[in-house]
């Protein structure tokens, strides 16, 4: 199996360079162009992408692959396919493409929660890894993904997504990993590395700017400042690339301050690859080409479209060539684009396809064994980040439930498979076109799973509403809700989000809100359930972080996951229970309104409560927060007092199990810096660690900071660490400064290179 490791980044070997130097002089224009874009066999089976109905097709795979093929599009993921079947297809379409054209087709999936296919086994959203705080687990994840797209004949996975979270209200939230661009650079980096070493590129997305929209609407312009771009939106982009070694990216359908990314060469060109060096192909967001004349309008027609993305740096046009085939011949054959810059983004693809064996043919004798996509290494991954990404919210000590005789399960989302799942899981994505159609995964609801931990209590099950509608008159409304609750001895409601596309959802790609209270009539369910005086549990099965303020007194617990994914409900149960402990963490504030937003925990003294404003911003729950049914004390922090502003800054705290229970903290690490060039946020997260701590057990953990994370842009846009007193601290949140300390950095000016280390180091008890 082909690893993509850090060695294989840059050029290629000189047997490689000449072969692929030799297959370029040969191409005909057409041949290089189609080497270029991609083909969507089954596009027509279901909308998946934005205006797919209307753009054009071309009209069937023999046409398509004649001059050669860049990429296929989906083949396993675009509708119910049996995998064994899809993947023979798939070996005689490479054979074929080789025999008559030299070399084979890169074959794209999505991957962002699990490869989108039929039976493929699905994991938790993006927003629940953040959760985690695991760059480990997440690796491990990534690697099993990698791992079954391998098998099915898969080169490459659209996946991870580094959007930075700047507006909750925006849909595409639950994709994201978190509001922290060292959190999500972090585990980003740990995906990069997991899907690769399976040998499957990884594409970043969506570069850069797309989760910076006006008020969180899709596609709405971003006006983020140059200073924001940098030392936010980038910086987990840059830690992909530099120290994860990704092999592809994907631009953003972001304008930036009026200008398309998909046609800004400083972004795709000057930055990207002479300032970071990535050598790998940049590939574009489905009809993201065509998109700078049909949406953007700064092309007349899509051959200009074609030749602004291609010289700045796009190289293939995904999901089809509506741009990059005659539009773009047209142009080069007229002589308005230099030839040169379509070899620029040939020569990139071929280098692709040579590290992964496309110039062969595959062998003849392959077999044609079962595939299991769900194995049960899989599903054990699942269920480790399912119970490590919940995050309790609150609680009065009505959890952990020890043996409830009678239980109240109410609520949309307490029987509902989908409702575990985010809108690039194929349960959503692409089932809802196929109805009727079996899940072709074994998934328990949260239900089912009560009653699986609780087999001797009695459990009735009342939906009280619908997740977006108004109260039902029927028998499964607010009525028997209220009588289920009052005749229980907990009641456990289970609300939030319906994940899906442009529109069909609640929250999911296209489907923003400008109202964050839960969707629909839930709250009133909510409060009519508290208002029997039954003990209730609430349960948040969300994409997006709620203002739930008011539950967080009212309910006895809460307990929010980010749509958890396949084992996600037996991980709650097993939650609820205690027989696993809760450990998640906020990766994103919880708001305290819709209309306090956007916000973030980055923001300068000026961006937090004054006393020269009447409205406060301070949210409902900090980024980082998350209870326990044990208790951890952090203290002791130490660090040197002077670190040269090159250097690396050590920090010691002791962390202690003071409760009665075995348990798993995130520690926490935060600085800021009070006096700067430019104005700097009040905390910012550089070091985090999972421990886990027996009862009265205590263990000394040390972060060793590189300064480059707290580097920033100065005046002149330049990224410096500057020399100064820094403060430090550790608590349970970024709020909370259980144990501080602060270091001094000394010597010049320090300007950051992409040889300065990002990562952050991290030993516990004296192992690393």
């Amino acid at each position: 199996m082909t690893e993509l490791t850090d060695l294989e980044v840059g050029a290629p070997s000189a047997g490689a360079a000449e072969r692929i130097a030799a297959h370029l002089a040969q191409m005909t224009l057409e041949q290089k162009l189609a080497q270029l874009v991609g083909y969507w066999a089954d596009s027509d089976d279901g909308v998946v992408a934005p205006m797919q109905g209307a753009m054009g097709e071309l009209d069937g795979l023999p046409h398509a692959t004649r001059h050669g093929l860049g990429h296929l599009t989906r083949v396993y993921g675009t509708r119910p396919v049996a995998a064994v079947e899809r993947r023979r297809w798939l070996r005689e379409v490479q054979r074929d493409l080789v025999a008559r054209t030299g070399v084979g087709a890169i074959v794209h999936e999505e991957c962002l929660t699990g490869l989108a296919a039929w039976r493929a086994a699905s994991f938790p959203t993006p927003l629940a890894w953040g959760a985690a705080f695991d760059p480990a687990l997440v690796t491990e994840m990534a690697t099993a993904i990698g791992t079954s797209m391998r098998e099915l004949g898969v080169h490459q996975g659209l996946a991870p997504v580094l959007d930075v979270v700047r507006d909750p209200r925006w849909g595409r939230v639950e994709e994201c990993l978190g509001e922290d661009p060292f959190l999500v650079g972090t585990l980003g980096t740990a995906y990069v590395r997991g899907l690769q070493s399976a040998g499957v590129i990884a594409t970043l997305k969506h570069f850069v700017g797309y989760s910076a929209s006006t008020a969180g609407r899709n596609f709405a312009p971003v006006a983020a400042g140059p200073r924001e771009v940098a030392d936010v939106l980038l910086v987990p982009f840059e830690m992909a690339v530099l120290d994860g070694g990704a092999r592809s990216v994907m631009h953003s359908y972001a304008e930036i301050d009026g200008v398309p990314v998909a046609a800004d060469p400083r972004l795709l060109t000057d930055l990207l690859r002479e300032r970071w060096g990535f050598a790998g192909t940049l590939v574009a967001d489905y009809f993201g080409v065509a998109f700078l004349h049909r949406l953007h309008g700064v092309a007349a027609d899509l051959g200009e479209a074609a030749a602004l993305a291609l010289a700045a740096g796009v190289d293939v046009e995904l999901p089809t060539g509506d741009a990059y085939l005659e539009p773009l011949a047209a142009r080069v054959e007229g002589g308005l684009l230099d030839v040169a810059l379509v070899d620029r983004a040939v020569e990139r693809v071929l280098r692709q396809k040579a590290e992964l064996g496309l110039f062969e043919a595959p062998a003849a004798d392959e077999r044609d064994d079962p595939v299991d996509l769900d194995p049960p290494g899989h599903r054990r991954i699942a269920a480790r980040l399912a119970e490590r990404s919940a995050v309790l919210l609150a609680n009065d000590g009505t959890l952990p439930l020890a043996a409830p005789a009678r239980v109240a399960v109410v609520g949309p989302n307490a029987d509902r498979v989908e409702a575990l799942f985010g809108c690039y899981a194929f349960v959503n994505h692409v089932l809802p076109h196929h109805r009727g159609l079996e899940l072709g995964i074994d998934v328990p609801t949260v239900l089912e799973a009560v009653r699986a931990q609780w087999p001797t209590a009695h459990v009735t099950h009342v939906p009280g509403c619908t997740v977006a509608g108004s109260l039902p008159d029927d028998a499964g409304g607010l009525g028997a809700a209220v009588a289920a609750a009052s005749d229980a001895d907990v009641a456990i409601v289970v609300v939030g989000d319906s994940s899906g596309l442009f529109g069909r959802g609640t929250v999911g790609e296209g489907c923003d809100t400008d109202d964050l209270e839960l969707p629909g009539v839930q709250r009133v369910l909510v409060e009519a359930v508290v208002a029997t005086g039954t003990p209730t549990v609430l349960v948040l099965l969300t994409g997006r972080p709620y203002a739930v303020g008011w539950a967080l007194e009212a309910c006895g617990a809460v307990v929010q996951a980010f749509f958890p994914g396949e084992e996600g409900a037996g991980a709650l149960a097993r939650i609820l229970s205690g027989a696993v402990m809760p450990s998640g963490r906020l990766p994103v504030s919880l708001p305290r309104s819709a209309g306090s937003q956007p916000a973030t925990y980055l923001h300068p003294p000026l961006g937090g409560d004054t006393e020269v404003s009447s409205v406060p911003t301070a949210p409902a729950l900090p980024f980082g927060f998350g209870l326990s049914y044990t208790t951890f004390a952090h203290e002791d922090l130490t660090t040197p007092a002077e670190v040269p502003t090159d250097g690396v800054v050590e920090a010691r705290v002791r962390v202690a199990n003071t409760g009665a229970r075995n348990g798993q903290d995130v520690v926490q690490l935060y600085a800021r810096d009070p006096v700067a060039s430019v104005t700097r946020p009040v905390a910012q997260l550089v070091g985090f660690a999972r421990v886990e701590l027996e009862p009265g057990e205590e263990v000394e953990v040390t972060f060793r900071v590189p300064t480059a994370r707290l580097a920033f842009s100065d005046r002149d846009l330049v990224r410096v660490v500057e020399p100064g007193d820094v403060e430090l601290w550790v608590g349970a949140s970024c709020a909370d400064k259980e144990t501080t300390a602060s270091v001094r950095l000394v010597g010049p000016v320090h300007v950051v290179s992409r040889r300065d280390a990002r990562e952050t180091g991290v030993v516990v008890g004296g192992r690393a």
